[in-house]
């Protein structure tokens, strides 16, 4: 069991119990924290700046990214099970990429026993560390990441959740990034630009966890379209809050010849019912307008979350088409059915063990976006022009 152990601030444990009480004896919800969650965030804010780390789960290597390289290969996944194999990465290992972007479920550490150590999510840390698979790519392979629901501690959690920094600090101290300037920050939000000048790749990573509003549930649960969410256009509800907004506008406008945007959630998909930038049509919007206004040439959207892998192509909403490369999951499958199908997605989806990729050919200006099986075969792939995604 992990146990931060500093209380030199005089953060009680008592005090932080009964804050987390109060939040036990409300009605619960698996996707909103009780009004007293705020007060419990703050103590545990606290708590887990003063806490002594020396003990906690760490990557078990950390490669420094290749700044200064030409990207040709990038690997992308999602939604992987700390309790049990993934051999899926020595498929993914094996193809030689020059960066791993592992962006979200990267563990299941949900904390339903509202423990003030957050012993779910610190032990799945652990667990991650243990498994052959894993620290095998983290010994081959540079690894950016970011989180969504379960590695952010609760199942479809956004700002009202009690632990966020709690699990921002585990999150921080795992993937090496204390002295990074995310760590200055809420958040885990932040951006690394690769490459020298006409082969630049800029890597934004959103986080839209820590300060996303709730979503709204849907009157229907379960039916098509409708699963658990629904749109909401009321003018409080958000994706990224106001400080992430003005940074991602900063950064997009920052010289780059290839942007990759990741986001833990699907933006482009609009026929499921479940967590997506679609329930949120403000915020979607407001990306949208962004991308175009910043000047932004070739942005590719990148995400998770569903496991199910799929490609998309959205033209009409800014200068040029945007293309999004879904990659979700590594070993957690849910479905046999490849059936879903948004109104812009290109071909069918594939929903077994599965990782993306995306390919850089300088020489031909050109970037692919791979989804790769178990046996390291192309499942779903589409091929994009530079001059496609480009204000030229």
């Amino acid at each position: 069991m992990f146990r931060p152990r500093s209380w030199s601030r005089s953060i009680p444990v008592l005090v932080v119990c009964m804050l987390l009480a109060a939040c036990a004896s409300a009605p619960r919800d698996r996707g909103n924290a009780p009004d007293h969650a705020n007060s419990a965030a703050e103590a545990l804010k606290a708590y887990f700046a003063w806490a002594d780390r020396s003990d906690w789960p760490r990557v078990p290597a950390a490669l420094p990214w290749p700044k200064e390289r030409a990207l040709t290969r990038i690997a992308v996944a999602s939604c992987r099970g700390q309790d049990e194999p993934a051999p899926i990465l020595d498929v993914l290992r094996a193809r030689d990429p020059d960066l791993f972007l592992y962006i979200g479920d990267n563990v299941y550490g949900d904390v339903w026993s509202l423990s003030p150590d957050m012993e779910e999510l610190m032990r799945a840390y652990a667990e991650l560390s243990e498994q052959r698979d894993f620290q095998r790519v983290a010994a081959a392979v540079p690894i950016m990441a970011t989180w969504d629901d379960h590695d952010y501690g609760m199942n479809d959690g956004g700002r009202t959740y009690y632990g966020k920094y709690g699990s921002e600090a585990i999150f921080e101290t795992y993937w090496g990034m204390e002295d990074h300037p995310v760590a200055d920050r809420d958040g885990v939000y932040y951006s690394e630009t690769f490459g020298p000048e006409g082969q630049r790749v800029q890597i934004i990573m959103l986080d839209t966890r820590f300060f996303r509003t709730d979503l709204t549930r849907s009157p229907n649960r379960g039916a098509a379209g409708m699963e658990r969410y629904v749109p909401s256009d009321a003018p409080d509800q958000d994706m990224l809050g106001p400080e992430q907004w003005a940074w991602l506008e900063a950064e997009l406008r920052k010289p780059a010849d290839l942007r990759l945007l990741v986001s833990s959630v699907q933006v482009l998909a609009d026929v499921h019912g479940w967590e997506a930038w679609k329930q949120l049509p403000r915020s979607q919007a407001r990306l949208y307008e962004i991308i175009e206004t910043s000047g932004a040439n070739g942005v590719i959207l990148v995400s998770g979350d569903r496991h199910l892998s799929a490609l998309y192509r959205q033209g009409g909403i800014t200068d040029y088409p945007l293309y999004e490369l879904t990659a979700s999951s590594l070993n957690r499958v849910v479905r046999d059915e490849n059936d879903e199908m948004s109104s812009n997605q290109l071909g069918p989806a594939y929903a077994r063990e599965n990782f993306g990729e995306i390919t850089i050919d300088w020489s031909a200006r050109q970037v692919s976006l791979t989804v790769h099986d178990m046996e390291g075969d192309a499942v779903l792939e589409q091929s994009i022009p530079f001059a496609d995604i480009s204000l030229e």
